[in-house]
């Protein structure tokens, strides 16, 4: 098939070399697997141009009706972004976050104009920017052991990819803050209460639940549902233009701060952040440190400062090697 020709028609699934996802074409639907549950199916670059790339492909295949977005496992369907991709490629060089988030901002950008109904499989843990992917789908079914959570403000950063955007339209005010805010974990069925899925059920009938609403949106007129979904996206893609590009702006020059190194070295030495200190420094009472990597104290002052230096910035005492 000329490649022209597979750009307008898309092509069949086994064609994609993907590393991170699984993509399937079966009768009506496709099916976008996140397939990296040994790190809880987080989304690194990769991940994200993958999908981007699948998406695009289900839009333009006719033969495909509806799309399924679900995660490898029973533990996770997405916890969004790596985090140790973050603290590794990102963290001493925060202008790199503006490149990533480009490739972000595309994946939901084809995602909300793929054309067509999508649903969210949530075969697991829903957190961060795996919850923004949930709310970017249509209906979503959850299986009943699902836990849903924000985490931006316990983790150095703002869930401004979708959550602060479509959180409150879908939840209404009050409880997008708390959730928000406060970071904690909802269960499905709460989910269910508040509208951020559509069904829950047993994980044993996860799958037979995604197929029957799968099939009843195939009996739809696909026209006339295209341009019904194209009205709904009304504000959430008026929210979402409103804020994208400020909050891709922000991010990137927030990802080299204190606050996300903490964020980062909390969750990669699974320990909780010492929020007291964080006030302090803000407070200017704190040393002069401002805890962007690890800290050592001199052996003669005590005095704390960066693990890499060579010299005690206090009393001038040479470390040994």
């Amino acid at each position: 098939m000329p490649q022209l020709e597979k750009s307008l028609t898309g092509a069949p699934a086994e064609e994609f070399n993907f590393q991170r996802i699984l993509y399937s074409k079966k009768s009506y639907t496709a099916t976008i697997t996140i397939n990296r549950p040994e790190v809880l199916n987080c989304f690194d670059l990769l991940t994200l141009k993958e999908m981007a790339q699948a998406i695009q492909d289900s839009s333009c295949d006719d033969a495909v009706a509806v799309v399924i977005f679900t995660g490898s496992g029973e533990k996770a369907f997405c916890t969004g972004a790596d985090l140790k991709e973050q603290e590794e490629h990102i963290l001493n060089k925060p202008n790199q976050y503006y490149k990533w988030m480009y490739a972000f901002i595309e994946m939901h950008d084809r995602l909300r104009n793929i054309g067509k109904p999508t649903i969210a499989r949530l075969n697991g843990m829903t957190v961060g920017g795996g919850n923004e992917l949930n709310m970017a789908c249509d209906l979503a079914v959850a299986a009943d052991h699902v836990v849903i959570r924000q985490v931006g403000a316990s983790r150095g950063s703002v869930a401004a990819g979708g959550a602060t955007q479509w959180m409150p339209l879908i939840i209404g005010d009050r409880r997008a803050r708390e959730m928000l805010m406060l970071c904690e974990p909802i269960d499905a069925y709460t989910a269910l209460e508040w509208g951020l899925v559509n069904q829950v059920v047993p994980f044993s009938m996860l799958d037979s639940a995604v197929e029957e609403l799968a099939v009843k949106l195939y009996n739809k007129l696909p026209e006339c549902t295209r341009y019904t979904k194209q009205q709904l996206n009304f504000w959430r893609d008026l929210s979402w233009a409103m804020t994208i590009g400020h909050a891709r702006d922000w991010l990137t020059l927030h990802a080299g701060s204190m606050e996300t190194a903490e964020g980062l070295r909390s969750f990669r030495r699974k320990s909780e952040i010492d929020y007291a200190a964080l006030h302090c420094k803000q407070a200017g009472s704190a040393t002069a440190f401002a805890g962007h990597v690890d800290e050592k104290a001199c052996t003669d002052c005590g005095a704390k400062m960066a693990s890499n230096f060579t010299f005690c910035g206090e009393c001038g005492k040479r470390f040994s090697a």
